[in-house]
């Protein structure tokens, strides 16, 4: 009869964005009269996917933060892609904050998803696979439905459909 069909629910980053954002962030902080001669930073380890950020006292990190968070808007990089710890005072005085790059659904926020899912009622079928939850179901109906329902709640984390079929 019908054939099942599917999509993938994955959170992803386009790591060439995040770096285009970086070096811009960091060429605005390196040129900005505010910043000059201070101790304003920002760094990007991606083999660890961790922003550290510095500044010589809370508004300068918090303006540091700004800028960067700018710059992924622009770049169309999800802000909420990063989780970030709280604020350290460094013994120079300054403070220093970093984050982490989130890729890929964790265990507790794919759980989330299906039981989302599986609370909307309709006939399809979530399952955990790996780093992201595929969803499938006879009718392409039932799935849009799904996929907005998704957009209408915020995780905490981005969220894509890919594999649409």
């Amino acid at each position: 009869m019908g054939q099942d069909h599917s999509f993938d629910i994955v959170s992803k980053v386009n790591l060439q964005e995040l770096r285009n954002a970086i070096q811009q962030a960091q060429k605005e902080i390196g040129t900005r009269f505010d910043f000059q001669g201070t101790s304003a930073s920002l760094q990007f380890e991606e083999a660890a996917g961790l922003v550290k950020t510095a500044g010589d006292h809370q508004a300068q990190l918090n303006s540091v933060i700004d800028v960067l968070q700018s710059k992924l808007a622009k770049r169309g990089v999800p802000i909420n892609a990063f989780a970030w710890k709280p604020a350290e005072q460094l013994p120079s005085g300054g403070m220093k904050r970093s984050a982490s790059l989130q890729q890929g659904l964790a265990s507790d926020k794919a759980r989330e998803i299906v039981a989302l899912i599986k609370g909307l009622g309709l006939k399809v079928q979530p399952r955990i696979d790996g780093d992201a939850v595929r969803v499938s179901g006879r009718q392409l109906d039932d799935l849009q439905t799904v996929i907005q329902a998704l957009k209408a709640n915020d995780f905490g984390v981005p969220l894509q459909v890919e594999n649409y079929r």
